[in-house]
Order: structure tokens, then sequence, then C-alpha cells
């Protein structure tokens, strides 16, 4: 049985990480999912490092959503670095799963938008850790998780 960590944040405004759940349970049966939730995406790297080396999860999803000031954007890159350092730290792999504020303008597209981001890295965690071929073949795609794939050139 594989061991997978979901981390969200109260500050997205829709749950990414109930998504993400639904679709990894819709798609493999021989998971155990361990949830944690945080307040805002600087807390997400931390909380991704402790379910690595705590409860012994094997890949981690952290999803967020940054605002749309420019203190946001800052906040977001800083999450991101901190997620790529508790990756190496742990040698483990952590999807970082944003979507910012403003990608979308209408609330409801934003809503679509963050549901089917978190599908999509769901499915990219399940060809990582049961199907790597099917990443092979993909390479070179143009595959973009959430919108339209923008296809190879």
């Amino acid at each position: 049985m594989k061991i997978i960590g979901i981390c969200d944040t109260t500050f997205a405004r829709f749950d990414m990480g109930a998504a993400a759940i639904d679709e990894l349970q819709m798609n493999v049966t021989d998971l155990k999912i361990i949830r944690r939730i945080v307040p805002g995406i600087k807390d997400l790297p931390v909380a991704c490092k402790k379910l690595i080396e705590e409860e012994s999860c094997e890949i981690v999803m952290a999803l967020g959503m940054p605002g749309n000031k420019e203190k946001d954007k800052m906040c977001a890159h800083e999450a991101s670095t901190g997620l790529i350092r508790a990756q190496l730290m742990t040698n483990t792999h952590i999807l970082e799963v944003f979507v910012h504020e403003d990608e979308e303008e209408d609330p409801k597209e934003l809503k679509v938008l963050m549901e089917q981001r978190a599908r999509d890295h769901a499915q990219n965690l399940i060809k990582m850790i049961f199907k790597p071929k099917l990443l092979k073949r993909e390479v070179g795609k143009g595959i973009r998780e959430g919108k339209e794939d923008v296809g190879p050139l």
C-alpha cells in the first residue's frame, strides 16, 4: 500500500484537497491518504516535510491559492522555494498545485480551474507512482494542468 500526503490551505477559496483525494480514490484502490491543512501557502513546506518524515508519505501534493496582490505573488514564490527545499531535503517529490487568484476573473471559472488543476495533478501523481510509462508518452506534448494543453511544437 502506498502512502500519499495531501496538504492544503484554509486560504484557498475552493477545497482543492478534497478534489485531489476524490480523483485519487476513484483511480487507485491500494492507497492510504493522509491529509494536513494549514492556514496559508507559506505553511505548506514544513507540513509537507512532516508528512514525508513523520508519516512516511511516498509523495505529497501541496495545494494552495496565492492571492492577486504583489505581496501574494512574493509569498507564492517563497512557498515554492520552500517546497523545492523540502523535496531536496527529503529526496521525495512534492507536487506543487497552486492556482493564482488572478488566473481567472470570473469566480465560477476560477473554481473550475482550481478543481481541474487539483484533479489533473492527482492524475500526475498516479502516473508518477503507479504508471511511470504513461509519463514517457507525454513528453514534449505541451500538456497543462487545469487548462487546455498548448500542444507540441
